[in-house]
């Protein structure tokens, strides 16, 4: 978010852009000691921005990407927010839609148990192909160098075993009529989270008479 942010405070809006729980660290000191990170699940970030929220003088306009969209969702179910914007957001529990790239990026962890426990760090060609595949490998790599960190496995875990779980930490009331309003954006050269995932997290939350767009 960081060009996103003065952008939107130059419009006169207040920005908040807080860091998932251990994540408000320098990029060096985080791809160094991922410990206070790297155990985190969907539950403990959701907990993380709902104390945020209601400690705000009026509802936000909440905004998140990939897994950020949907601890969005997770959060409007809770009754929070004004509206919200889920951008390519990750799977909430009853997605079956599982394109063959999203597969390709999620595998990087889930391919060992182990990494359920751990912070896993993507190379420079991974994080091509997941999150910059519209650029040239040259464009990338300063990129990858400024952004990239080790993110937790347990996360993808959570999301990938939910549909077999009953109490999945992503499970969300898509008949939730009180719900704000939200908008979910589909990106269609998105290898990380495909146009066809958005699209069916769409018409699970269209189930609510509240507004999806």
């Amino acid at each position: 978010w960081e060009y996103w942010v003065p952008r939107f405070e130059s419009k006169g809006h207040r920005v908040l852009a807080p860091a998932w729980p251990g994540l408000d660290k320098p990029i060096e000191e985080l791809r160094r000691d991922t410990a206070p990170y790297e155990r985190l699940g969907i539950t403990e970030i959701t907990d993380h921005y709902d104390a945020i929220i209601r400690g705000l003088d009026q509802p936000p306009i909440i905004i998140g990407h990939s897994f950020g969209g949907l601890i969005t969702m997770l959060l409007l179910d809770r009754g929070l927010g004004a509206s919200a914007v889920a951008i390519s957001p990750a799977q909430p529990k009853g997605v079956l839609t599982l394109p063959p790239a999203q597969a390709r990026v999620a595998s990087v962890a889930l391919r060992n148990p182990a990494n359920r426990h751990k912070a896993q760090m993507l190379t420079e060609k991974q994080f091509h192909y997941g999150f910059t595949n519209t650029l040239s490998e040259a464009q990338s790599k300063p990129i990858y160098d400024r952004y990239a960190v080790p993110g937790p496995g347990r996360v993808l875990f959570q999301a990938a075993l939910a549909n077999f779980n009953p109490n999945a930490a992503s499970k969300i009331n898509f008949n939730n009529d009180d719900r704000a309003p939200l908008l979910i954006m589909a990106n269609g050269k998105d290898h990380t989270v495909p146009a066809a995932s958005a699209r069916a997290t769409f018409k699970l939350q269209s189930r609510s008479k509240a507004t999806t767009v």
